[in-house]
C-alpha cells in the first residue's frame, strides 16, 4: 500500500502514474467495485464545505494527484508526491493498456454526441479497445433506471463518468454497488477533449504547471473558480501551522 497524504481533510495517494495503473489493474483483478477519484485542488477546496463529497473522497480506493496545486501541496507539507497523475492522461494509459487485457470501457456524460466522439477517437488511437456503451450526461432522476440498466448489460471493467465535480463522484459513488463495476472514475472534460471539442494545454504549459491557466484562458467562464486557487494555498499554510503548532 502505497502512503497517502493528507490534505485539507482528504487522503491522497502518494503514487506515480506507473503505481496508479498497476492500482487499477489491481482493482480490476478483485473485481469488487471502488472508486477512484482525481483530486486537484478545486476539488479539494469543494470537499471542505462539502461534507458528503470528503466522505465520498476518503471513501475511494484510490484518488490521485490531478493537479499542480495537490502535488505542491503535499511537498509544502513536508510529505512525498512524486509526479501529478492527471485523470486525462491516467484515462490515456489505461486504455492503452486495455486492448491487451480485455478490458471495457463504457463512457457516461458530456454534451450529446460527445461520448460517441472520445469513442472514435479511442478505437482508432488504441487498435482493439472494447467501449461497449456510451451515454451522455443529460438526464433526470427519471432517466436514471435506463441509464443504469444499459450500463450493468454491457458489463463494462471500467466506467468512466464525465459529469463535472462533484456530481460525477456523488453519482458513481450512490450507484457503484448496485452498478457492480470494478473501476469507477469521475473524468471532467477528458471526453470533450478527445473529442476534439475543447483543447488541452500545450505541453510546455503543462510542464511548467500553467494548464489552469490555460483553460482560463480558453474558457473564461471557468476564471471565477480560479479564486480557489488562493484560498487553498492559504488553507494549506494554515494546516501546516497548525501541524507544527
Amino acid at each position: 500500500m502505497n502512503e497517502r497524504v493528507k490534505i485539507l481533510d482528504v487522503n491522497v495517494d502518494s503514487v506515480t502514474m506507473t503505481q496508479a495503473v498497476e492500482r487499477v489493474t489491481e482493482i480490476i483483478e478483485t473485481g469488487s467495485p471502488e472508486l477512484v477519484a482525481t483530486a486537484n485542488a478545486e476539488m479539494l477546496m469543494m470537499s471542505t464545505h462539502d461534507a458528503e463529497l470528503n466522505r465520498i473522497l476518503n471513501a475511494a480506493r484510490l484518488v490521485v494527484a490531478d493537479g499542480a496545486g495537490t502535488v505542491w501541496a503535499a511537498r509544502h507539507l513536508g510529505k512525498s508526491m512524486p509526479e501529478r497523475v492527471a485523470g486525462y492522461d491516467l484515462v490515456q494509459e489505461l486504455m492503452k493498456l486495455a486492448p491487451s487485457k480485455s478490458w471495457k470501457f463504457f463512457l457516461f456524460g458530456s454534451s450529446p454526441g460527445i461520448a460517441d466522439k472520445a469513442k472514435a477517437k479511442a478505437e482508432k488511437l488504441y487498435p482493439g479497445i472494447k467501449i461497449v456503451g456510451t451515454r451522455n450526461g443529460y438526464f433526470s432522476a427519471a432517466d436514471e433506471p435506463e441509464i443504469i440498466a444499459q450500463i450493468k448489460q454491457a458489463e463494462p471493467d471500467i466506467l468512466l463518468a464525465a459529469l463535472g465535480v462533484p456530481k460525477q463522484e456523488k453519482w458513481l459513488f450512490a450507484h457503484m454497488n448496485e452498478l457492480q463495476v470494478p473501476v469507477n472514475i469521475g473524468v471532467g472534460g477528458t471526453f470533450d477533449v478527445m473529442a476534439g471539442a475543447v483543447k488541452r494545454a500545450p505541453l510546455w504549459m503543462q510542464r511548467a504547471h500553467l494548464e489552469w491557466l490555460f483553460r482560463a484562458m480558453l474558457q473564461p467562464s471557468r476564471a471565477g473558480r480560479l479564486i480557489a486557487l488562493p484560498k487553498f494555498v492559504m488553507k494549506v499554510h494554515k494546516q501546516k501551522k497548525d501541524v507544527s503548532s
